[in-house]
């Protein structure tokens, strides 16, 4: 179990001096904020004075691998990441975690950065499912909506219930772990091939935002509990119902050979993946995978400020 006081004594390094390890352009910065009982660490990038945009990360990812993406803008923004609940340098010691809290942690967050105006969100994967719901659900709040493959789950039956509860309460029964690691050069090894178009480079530079040392191991940031199964079936139209009532235009993008886009690949042509949201347009980055800030962050930035421009 990492609870709260462990997680803040492990060792996030950061060696710039290592030539084998991607240099930012662009600074970055953190601040923290005690939201809903959890210590957040928010990365900041540029001057609060610009045009903001809060930066949503996947399943298991963090808040500073968003650097690639922002070494690529060409204009000036105010950029805004949290670390979720559980992932990164956000400590959160709880029994579970629950969708609904990542909606109501997000809302607290554009109430500190943005009170006053609606937010402009980009979210991947996990992070643009977050997106989606909030943005339905709080459509007021969001003027713009960038998912970057966050497109859903497949339905679930509910006759699967009793036994996904039976799962959840047997797997609660031990604490899960994650995988550690001799050294960061592993674990970037580990992320090479899940995401071969990354290079050594900026796969070294990830591997120190995911993860710490500790006892002489490299460790994952990360609550090993999100490893549980979701004890609540997933419900499509739930989420869809959301998507249908988001005021805000959404920008979908997809990687050309991402596991998520092939599973679409025959909605693709209608220009919106056939997902309901009111005002959806698409975009597919060529040669590239589901985390395509790690693989194309010079298209994905361009993508991003010809949507919002």
């Amino acid at each position: 179990m990492i609870v709260c006081a462990k997680l803040l004594r492990l060792k996030f390094i950061h060696d710039m001096s290592n030539p084998d390890i991607y240099k930012e352009r662009v600074p970055r910065r953190t601040s923290r904020h005690w939201i809903r009982r959890v210590d957040y660490e928010v990365s900041e990038w540029g001057d609060p004075k610009q045009p903001l945009l809060f930066w949503l990360h996947g399943w298991g990812d963090a808040s500073a691998t968003f650097q690639f993406v922002v070494d690529q803008f060409s204009e000036d923004w105010f950029i805004v990441a949290p670390d979720f609940r559980g992932f990164g340098g956000s400590a959160a010691d709880v029994a579970a975690f629950w969708f609904p809290d990542y909606l109501a942690d997000l809302d607290r967050l554009i109430d500190i950065y943005s009170p006053n105006e609606p937010a402009r969100l980009i979210g991947h994967s996990m992070g643009a499912n977050v997106g989606g719901l909030f943005a339905g659900a709080m459509p007021a709040r969001v003027s713009a909506f960038v998912n970057v493959e966050g497109f859903g789950l497949n339905d679930t039956d509910p006759g699967e219930a009793p036994a996904r509860y039976r799962r959840w309460i047997k797997a609660g029964r031990s604490e899960p772990a994650f995988s550690s690691y001799p050294d960061f050069s592993s674990l970037a090894e580990r992320i090479m091939k899940r995401s071969p178009r990354i290079g050594r480079p900026r796969a070294e530079f990830v591997a120190r935002c995911w993860a710490a040392e500790s006892d002489g191991q490299v460790v994952l940031r990360a609550n090993p509990r999100h490893k549980l199964p979701n004890a609540v079936l997933y419900r499509r139209a739930e989420s869809e119902a959301c998507w249908r009532n988001v005021k805000a235009p959404v920008l979908l993008v997809a990687g050309s050979d991402s596991e998520f886009a092939n599973a679409a690949d025959s909605r693709l042509n209608t220009g919106s993946l056939d997902l309901p949201f009111p005002q959806a347009s698409t975009v597919v980055i060529e040669d590239s995978g589901h985390m395509m800030h790690f693989e194309a962050p010079r298209a994905l930035a361009s993508a991003i400020e010809s949507f919002l421009a």
